[in-house]
């Protein structure tokens, strides 16, 4: 976890917000993935969330489900996003990147194999959405023997208990759900996101807070400055990327996006 932890700590120390950026493996081509992780992280990214797809993302919504069906459809797999990882490591890219994903393929591949490969191809931890903190020993166990992040989620409807034990179990920082729901762009943060997130920063101590789900532009993220240490922007980044006509425009959309919002968190 070093990585994560420098990061966070850099950005503390400049009171700077940290900005997490979600991109579905292999989309929008397996040959295009590495250039985008590349622009979004040379245009402010601090971290990068990077899915690996599967056929049911009950946690997702609509335009991460899209293009989650298109890379597989494209042939990507969990040992393809572990290589398109290693491969962003070789073309230099520094910044801690985080597997997301759901128990089903993780569990398939097998998980002792899984930390040891992400390990070797320079990811630093996993984010897994159907994975409850009670449930979650072996993955524990798999993570600290490699080292790496685990991060559980809290929701606006968590009680106090629930916020502790998934704060607790937590290794990197901690996946704050800004909504109830799924993933998805949204033009207003909830009313009630202030007193939830100080519900949140107390059950987690030390830990860092990220907040996603719904986090599209600007404004969001300077109305969350000083409320918890990072945000995740998701759809609002593919949505960038699909509607740009091509490669280089997509390229450039999403660094001119993730340049604004980077922006927004200093």
């Amino acid at each position: 976890m070093n990585r994560l932890e420098k990061t966070f700590t850099a950005l503390a120390e400049r009171e700077e917000t940290a900005l997490v950026a979600y991109l579905t493996g292999g989309w929008p081509t397996m040959a295009e993935i590495g250039t985008l992780i590349e622009a979004v992280c040379s245009a402010g990214a601090d971290i990068v969330e990077l899915g690996v797809p599967f056929s049911d993302p009950l946690g997702d919504g609509p335009v991460i489900q899209s293009t989650t069906r298109a890379a597989l459809d494209g042939g990507a797999t969990t040992a393809a996003v572990l290589e398109v990882v290693s491969c962003a490591r070789d073309a230099g890219v520094e910044a801690p990147i985080m597997l997301m994903g759901y128990c089903n393929p993780f569990l398939r591949y097998g998980l002792e194999q899984l930390y040891e490969n992400a390990v070797e191809c320079g990811a630093d931890g996993f984010i897994v959405p159907d994975l409850p903190p009670h449930e979650a020993d072996e993955w524990l166990a798999a993570a600290e023997a490699n080292d790496l992040g685990q991060v559980f989620f809290s929701a606006p409807g968590s009680d106090t208990e629930r916020l502790r034990s998934a704060a607790g179990r937590s290794r990197g920082f901690l996946y704050a759900l800004a909504a109830n729901g799924v993933t998805g762009v949204r033009e207003r943060l909830d009313p009630g996101i202030d007193h939830y997130l100080a519900r949140v920063k107390d059950a987690a101590g030390e830990l860092p807070v990220c907040v996603g789900f719904g986090i599209s532009h600007p404004g969001h993220v300077k109305a969350l400055r000083g409320r918890a240490d990072g945000v995740i922007v998701g759809s609002a980044l593919l949505n960038a990327i699909t509607e740009a006509g091509s490669p280089s425009g997509r390229v450039l959309a999403a660094a001119e996006l993730i340049g604004d919002l980077k922006k927004a968190c200093r």
